[in-house]
Formats: C-alpha cells, sequence, structure tokens
C-alpha cells in the first residue's frame, strides 16, 4: 500500500506547475526554500498526478521539467547532490524510471546492480515489466535482454536466470495447480540437495511461474521439509553468487516487503550511507507497499525506518525520503495486524 499523502483538495496541475517554476527560479539554497516547495508538492502527489505537472510545466516554460532539475543537478553543492538524484527518481514516470535505474545498473556495474536488475523484473507486476521494457527501447535504442545478454559483467548460469527473469510475462490471476506445486517443489529440494540451485528446473520455476504458482509450491517446499523454508535452505547450504541472486528473486517474488527492508537497513548501518541504494530502495516502493516494508522493518531490526532515515540524512533529501516513507503509525498498525493473539 502506499505510504504517501495526498492533500484534499489538491492544487491544479498547472498550479504545481507554476509554483515549482517558480521555486526553480529562486535564488535560494536547493535544499531551503526551493526545495522545500517540491517536497510540499510533488512528494504529495501520485504518480499520474505527477505526470500531469510535467506536461503542465512544459507547456509553462517551454521546457521539460526535469531537464530543469538536471541543471540543479548539474550546479549541486555536495549537500545538495542526494536530493536532486532523489526528487529526478520520483519525478520520473515509473515506468522510464526503472528503464533508467537497468540501463545505470548494466553500464556502470556499482553498488548492488543484480539487486536493481531483480527487483524490477520480480518486484512488479507483469505489465509493469512490459512497459520498463518498452521505455528501456525508448530510451536507449536496444533492449534490455540485448544489453543483458551481452553484458561480460554476468557468466553463466546467473546470465541465464536474469535473462529469463526480464524477458518473463508471467500470468497475473490467482489460480493455482497443486498437482504442478508438488512436483516442483520436489525439484526445488533436488536442486538443494545437491547444491545446485542453477539447474535449468529451478530457473525454470522461478522464471515464469505466477506469483501465486510460485507461493503454492514454496508452501509445499516447506510442509515438506517440516517447515524449512526455501530461502533459508539456500542460505544455510548455497555460498555461491547464484544462490545469492536466486534468494533475491524469492522474495521479490513472494515477499518483496522482506528483501525492501533489508536493502534499507544495508544502505543505513555502519559507516556512511549508500545514498542511492536507500533512494531507490524508498522511491521505487513509496506508492507499492512501503506501509508493508515498514511493518516488516520494524519486526526485524527493532527501530523504524523513520528514525535510521532522520539519524543517517540532512536536509532537503532528508525531507523527501520522510515525506514517501510516511508514517510510521501506519507500519505499526499492520504490524499489529501480523501479530497473532
Amino acid at each position: 500500500m502506499s505510504a504517501i499523502t495526498i492533500p484534499s483538495p489538491v492544487q491544479s496541475a498547472a498550479e504545481d506547475a507554476e509554483s515549482i517554476g517558480k521555486a526553480l527560479q529562486g535564488n535560494a539554497p536547493a535544499w531551503l526554500d526551493g526545495g522545500r516547495t517540491l517536497v510540499r508538492i510533488l512528494a504529495h502527489r501520485t504518480a499520474a498526478q505527477r505526470s500531469g505537472i510535467r506536461r503542465a510545466y512544459a507547456f509553462l516554460f517551454r521546457e521539460p521539467m526535469l531537464n530543469s532539475f538536471r541543471q540543479r543537478l548539474s550546479r549541486h553543492c555536495p549537500v545538495s547532490l542526494d536530493f536532486w538524484k532523489a526528487i529526478i527518481l520520483w519525478t520520473m514516470d515509473p515506468a522510464e524510471r526503472d528503464a533508467n535505474l537497468v540501463h545505470g545498473a548494466l553500464k556502470r556495474r556499482d553498488g548492488d546492480y543484480v539487486s536493481v536488475l531483480v527487483e524490477v523484473a520480480c518486484a512488479s507486476p507483469p505489465d509493469h515489466l512490459v512497459a520498463v521494457r518498452r521505455a528501456y527501447c525508448s530510451l536507449f535504442a536496444c533492449s534490455v535482454e540485448e544489453d543483458l545478454a551481452s553484458c561480460s559483467a554476468f557468466e553463466q548460469p546467473l546470465k541465464k536466470m536474469l535473462v529469463s527473469l526480464v524477458s518473463s510475462y508471467r500470468y497475473g490471476g490467482d489460480c493455482v495447480d497443486e498437482e504442478v506445486a508438488e512436483l516442483e517443489a520436489s525439484r526445488l529440494s533436488e536442486g538443494i540437495r545437491k547444491k545446485e540451485p542453477h539447474r535449468d528446473e529451478v530457473i525454470r520455476i522461478v522464471s515464469t511461474r505466477s506469483k501465486a504458482q510460485l507461493g503454492a509450491t514454496l508452501q509445499q517446499y516447506r510442509d515438506d521439509h517440516h517447515g524449512t523454508d526455501f530461502v533459508e535452505d539456500i542460505e544455510s547450504q548455497c555460498s555461491s553468487q547464484f544462490a545469492k541472486t536466486l534468494k533475491i528473486v524469492v522474495w521479490c517474488l513472494t515477499s518483496p516487503e522482506k528483501h525492501f527492508a533489508e536493502v534499507i537497513r544495508q544502505s543505513i548501518v555502519g559507516l556512511g550511507t549508500y545514498e542511492d541504494m536507500l533512494t531507490r530502495a524508498i522511491v521505487s516502493r513509496a506508492e507499492i507497499d512501503m506501509r508493508q516494508i515498514k511493518a516488516e522493518y520494524r519486526v526485524r531490526f527493532k527501530t523504524t525506518v523513520t528514525r535510521d532515515v532522520v539519524d543517517d540524512t540532512s536536509f532537503g533529501y532528508r525531507d523527501l525520503l520522510l515525506a514517501l516513507v510516511g508514517s510510521e503509525e501506519e507500519g505499526l498498525e499492520n504490524m499489529r495486524r501480523c501479530i497473532p493473539c
């Protein structure tokens, strides 16, 4: 569920665009008055409303709004860099945003670039992945599959699984075949038992089955192994890069809140903060399942996303992230619902 709050009544797209234009024309540092205006407006608008604001801005100022943001980013001071990168990502069309994230992951190959590919391929509905692939072709004049298949950073069988994941179009309904679940749970079990999680059958199952069908298969696996989870067995019995990626795949397909809670935590703990990782997790999930992520984060790490963001970020960047994270009371209420009586 979305964590952002939308005011009622809300300004028209033209009024929002005009306010943003005035904020960008000011001489105040980016993280002061202008930044506050951008957070006040854009962090409290849906994707459809932000799209309308971009169109209105282009009409009023004869320039794409994202280009205006990028000009500010090019003249950044270190304090405002993360703010501008985050506001640009948030303001993009979601499919274009993910296409840019994938392209950056494939070209730069820094940070947790494998996680970016898996998140985009597995943590969203099938139609969104199609939209991302279409946007990628439009933006970069080639396909995601083409760039991924030719990327020298990946070796087989990891490359094979990643290409299968980004190429997939899964059934999005709830129908489940229990006989198939029983058969494929045994195939997963065999792959783990023989320490061969990279088997073709395992790749086929995770890259083609619907989320509902895969959930039934993993439940059958749990039943067959006396309550032991497939991901737990991956972690305890397999240590390859493929196995680590397979764990992310399973979580993104079945329990994305677990993966993104872990990403947020990893971006914050220790010395310094991995701002790009933190930005990606919060921006990409704010309108999808941030409430569930906050509840999972509180249970697993005994603290809140809000508290950790406040402790590790500053100025306009912090204000933007907090607006996208939303109230922690919502996350607490979700957690209470998950705790059995």
